[in-house]
């Protein structure tokens, strides 16, 4: 039986997170609708629009600097972008595409391949997420986080899901090819934990630069390697029989 409390922010979540769905598609319903001249303006708009949030935040930035910075009129902006959350998640939804799965990804039917996924998924996260734009709206998210939480929630639930859905299908697939066993989820985190350790962390507060692609690629290379290694092959006893040891040489890195 579900606790009350749980239950009750279950429920919450889900409607904070309907009511996104239900403004990111009119957002997106206003860009494919644009012509020429209109995807022009929209995008000076929303250039206009996040550097106006880095400035000064989600909460002290007014639609008038936005119009003023973009020069357009407040009618026209509210015609073209609609209103300032429909602005924030059209510029957080313009980066997250960018951590999708690519289209030309292989499917992994052998664990040789899954490795290269992994790998070279783990090394397009670590680039994209990396980028000093991106750290940027996280920073965003944290300083807004008593006074303008909606950030938040709009980047948990079109940026970072983004990653977590393609991550989760990368593993749903070696699941059907039997390559993996377990929860795709669990199986998405475990990778996601072993490919940032507390990266994410250091670049949010600024203490280390952002790997070159050198480290980039070493690292998704690792991260693969020691999640596979985790994770042997479903019907494979003996390998199991060595996972103890994988994990004492990852806590001692």
């Amino acid at each position: 039986m579900v606790p009350p409390r749980q239950e009750k922010q279950t429920s919450r979540r889900a409607i904070v997170k309907k009511r996104i769905t239900v403004t990111a598609a009119r957002s997106r319903q206003r860009q494919d609708d644009g012509d020429i001249e209109t995807v022009a303006v929209r995008g000076r708009i929303l250039d206009a629009a996040f550097a106006a949030f880095m400035k000064r935040g989600y909460a002290g930035t007014s639609t008038l600097e936005i119009a003023t910075r973009a020069r357009v009129s407040k009618r026209e902006l509210y015609a073209v972008v609609g209103n300032k959350q429909e602005m924030l998640i059209a510029c957080i939804r313009e980066r997250a595409r960018r951590l999708q799965v690519p289209a030309d990804m292989p499917v992994p039917h052998d664990r040789g391949t899954l490795a290269r996924v992994l790998a070279s998924f783990g090394a397009q996260l670590v680039r994209e997420v990396s980028d000093p734009t991106v750290i940027a709206v996280f920073r965003l998210a944290i300083a807004e986080a008593v006074h303008a939480p909606e950030v938040a929630r709009v980047l948990d639930f079109i940026g970072r899901e983004t990653s977590r859905a393609a991550l989760r299908q990368v593993m749903a697939g070696a699941r059907s090819s039997g390559l993996l066993a377990g929860s795709p989820a669990r199986l998405a985190e475990q990778f996601s934990g072993l490919l940032w350790a507390d990266l994410i962390v250091s670049l949010l507060l600024g203490v280390v630069e952002r790997p070159n692609p050198r480290d980039v690629t070493a690292r998704a290379r690792e991260a693969a390697a020691a999640f596979l290694a985790l994770h042997p092959p479903p019907n494979d006893a003996a390998s199991r029989l060595h996972r103890p040891t994988v994990l004492r040489r990852l806590r001692a890195r």
